[in-house]
């Protein structure tokens, strides 16, 4: 299979490290000029030097918000492939969620990648081709109890992805959402060794941590930034012209059902 994306422009919100930079990596490596987005210039700078070789453009701006939302658009251009990484997570009793956690997390997570959205997609149904992305969670589908209000973002953007598959029906555009699964991202090792020990390599710490911890991985280890970032390119490119309005998952089996 080739995945050929010369000549696209992709914009991967919350792209200076973790999933998003290996999205934003994968979409390069197949011939995407891609906006790496960060809220600061020195992440996005000191992510941009990480990635190496591949058509970059550097995107520093608060996406969170109308006016960094559009100062992103005007520093990237017309977006072929958008691909809503950006979210927040973080434990709390249910109970002691305030009204003010629970509209940040609505606005961070799914609002931001709404507006985007609705920004982009007329221009792609325009041009009669574009991929919209949503990188939405397990937690969607499996809520968990310590972090129901990132749950329930998540959740949310399994239906604006449905939805806007919807708007955008016979016009060449597609809208999915990829649900992740327990990913091996940037504090996760401290995390895991914190409740399995620190005397165990990598490799066994994590298999032990997925056993005691998340034993509905059928993966039985970490998912890789790159693992997902695999379906966000096939999912952006010409041969996935039949996939829309869909959730696909990259959990490694974590969540128990066969459909999402």
């Amino acid at each position: 299979m080739r995945l050929d994306l010369a000549g696209k422009t992709a914009l991967v919100t919350g792209s200076t490290q973790g999933i998003g930079r290996a999205i934003a990596a994968g979409l390069a490596s197949a011939g995407a000029r891609v906006g790496i987005n960060g809220r600061s210039q020195e992440s996005v700078d000191r992510a941009r030097a990480e990635l190496g070789e591949g058509d970059y453009v550097p995107v520093p701006a608060d996406v969170t918000t109308a006016e960094g939302a559009a100062a992103a658009l005007e520093a990237i251009g017309p977006v072929d492939i958008l691909v809503n990484n950006l979210g927040i997570f973080g434990a709390q009793p249910a109970l002691e969620i305030t009204d003010d956690d629970w509209r940040r997390y609505f606005e961070v997570n799914v609002l931001a990648a709404v507006r985007l959205t609705r920004a982009v997609l007329p221009g792609q149904q325009e041009r009669g081709w574009g991929r919209v992305l949503y990188i939405a969670s397990d937690s969607a589908v499996v809520t968990p109890a310590e972090m129901i209000h990132y749950g329930m973002s998540k959740t949310a953007l399994l239906a604006v992805s449905r939805g806007f598959a919807k708007e955008a029906a016979g016009s060449g555009v597609t809208v999915n959402s990829v649900i992740a699964g327990p990913t091996h991202t940037g504090g996760v090792e401290d995390f895991v060794y914190s409740l399995v020990g620190e005397d165990l390599p990598w490799d066994e710490a994590q298999r032990e941590f997925m056993r005691r911890h998340r034993p509905q991985s059928l993966l039985q280890r970490l998912i890789e930034p790159e693992e997902i970032a695999n379906m966000v390119v096939y999912l952006s490119s010409p041969l996935a012209s039949a996939t829309t309005g869909g959730a696909l998952r990259v959990d490694g089996g974590y969540v128990d059902a066969i459909l999402p």
